[in-house]
């Protein structure tokens, strides 16, 4: 019997010739999914640090939930982690921390949770994830549910909210918690080369006085084809030595420091593992970390 060619989903397609153009025109920072509209966050709407009892009590329910669909995810292989190469320098951190991970697949996020239950840290920490701000305002069904109600930390064009938001996550980290952050601020679909990163993740390890652990999710195709017509990946799981802020500098200089070790450790996996130099198509090859 002949095998049925599944065709490639027409989105999908569309995605990846936006990625290839946002490339070239050096837009690192957009995304190239058509997002649902954003829904301004006010302060009066968002309780970071769930303090009502009623809060409390969903986001309890969205883990629960949110684990047994992981598990499930796991279990059907539709989401496939291969290796997870550093555990130990997840492990080690005693202190809140913040996470970086490059952003190329909405379930990338479940990854990231697995590997923090994996190293042990969930017995004593939350993972947070900060998230866009239409995310948590505007997304629908079950994944709008999960993204309002899982340990999420959503961004705000409201400059109050902001400011809840900020004090929050100094809260969280001092605590000893982890929040991830995808530095890169863009979601570019199975794109496997580390993008330029924005200075807002090392500003919170910096005020907070907490290690960035650097983590980067490289792919391979596995023989299933999804029902999109694409391969599906297997992730391969990289966890590099934590960076700390340094005492004897400023914390703008910090800020930098940081953000350029970040990403050529990034740089350094992606070479690694691809057996490739890290180049971009943008014009004039202009572009800086």
């Amino acid at each position: 019997m002949k095998e049925q060619v599944i065709e490639k989903d027409k989105y999908r397609l569309e995605v990846l010739e936006k990625i290839e153009r946002l490339e070239l025109e050096g837009r690192f920072d957009e995304d190239a999914e058509n997002d649902p509209p954003t829904i301004v966050l006010t302060p009066d709407n968002i309780d970071y640090l769930k303090k009502k009892g009623r809060n409390k009590l969903k986001a309890s329910f969205a883990n629960s939930v949110g684990k047994v669909f992981l598990n499930e995810l796991l279990k059907n292989n539709k989401l496939i982690i291969k290796e997870i190469n550093g555990i130990q320098n997840l492990q080690k951190v005693k202190t809140g921390a913040v996470i970086t991970c490059n952003h190329f697949n909405p379930m990338d996020v479940f990854t990231v949770e697995k590997v923090f239950r994996e190293s042990g840290q969930d017995k004593e920490r939350k993972l947070y994830k900060v998230i866009r701000e239409g995310n948590y305002t505007n997304f629908p069904g079950f994944y709008g549910f999960l993204f309002r109600n899982c340990d999420t930390l959503p961004l705000s064009s409201n400059k109050r909210t902001m400011v809840k938001f900020l004090e929050a996550v100094d809260t969280i980290l001092r605590k000893g918690n982890f929040i991830l952050i995808y530095p890169e601020q863009s979601l570019w679909w199975n794109y496997k080369k580390p993008k330029p990163l924005k200075s807002g993740a090392f500003k919170m390890a910096t005020k907070s006085n907490v290690p960035v652990i650097p983590m980067f999710i490289t792919m391979k195709d596995t023989e299933t084809i999804g029902v999109d017509g694409f391969p599906i990946k297997e992730y391969f799981v990289h966890i590099e030595e934590p960076i700390y802020p340094r005492v004897d500098m400023q914390s703008r200089q910090n800020i930098e420091l940081m953000k350029e070790q970040n990403f050529n450790i990034w740089k350094n996996i992606y070479e690694k593992f691809y057996g490739i130099p890290l180049e971009y198509t943008t014009k004039a090859n202009a572009v800086k970390s």
